[in-house]
């Protein structure tokens, strides 16, 4: 039997966002450690912030939550901090919306395909083998080697659909 592509679901009525938020900043610390890495406190806080709901933030929205809370804070800061961020796998960055999600499976690889809710603007995240093999293979024919994936697909989510 197959794994499950999906990393992140669209989130259900009864979801703990809080536990959520706690097992990403706990995936990122040890993922960190094992590096040998420091998840200095902006990291950690942009992290948060980006964790704080299932729907993509853009930088300047990180920038005014932290200006709120630092003085000092300004775009160079949360761009290395974002950028960190990205390399570690810890987020990843949408970019028809040029905004930024948790990634829910940090170091699962560089094929995602992200479900975007243009009604809630909810994410899900998938890491489908058959998609990313289809897309190597097609891709193989014309002689291109892929090194990385990553889709987006507008549409509709269940819990938008229904209403």
């Amino acid at each position: 039997m197959g794994r499950n592509p999906v990393i992140v679901p669209f989130k259900a009525a009864d979801h703990s966002h809080g536990r959520c938020l706690h097992a990403a900043l706990a995936k990122a610390e040890q993922a960190c450690k094992a590096r040998g890495l420091r998840l200095t406190p902006l990291r950690r806080r942009v992290l948060e912030l980006i964790w704080g709901s299932h729907e993509p933030v853009k930088a300047y929205d990180v920038l005014d939550h932290l200006r709120g809370e630092h003085k000092g804070a300004a775009p160079p800061t949360v761009y290395r901090a974002l950028e960190f961020l990205l390399r570690q796998g810890f987020v990843h960055k949408i970019e028809s919306l040029n905004a930024y999600i948790g990634c829910g499976e940090p170091g699962h690889g560089n094929a995602s395909q992200f479900l975007i809710c243009h009604r809630c603007g909810e994410v899900a995240e998938m890491d489908d083998d058959a998609v990313t093999a289809l897309i190597a293979a097609s891709a193989g024919k014309l002689g291109f080697i892929v090194d990385g994936q990553t889709i987006e697909v507008q549409g509709c989510c269940a819990k938008c659909g229904a209403a």
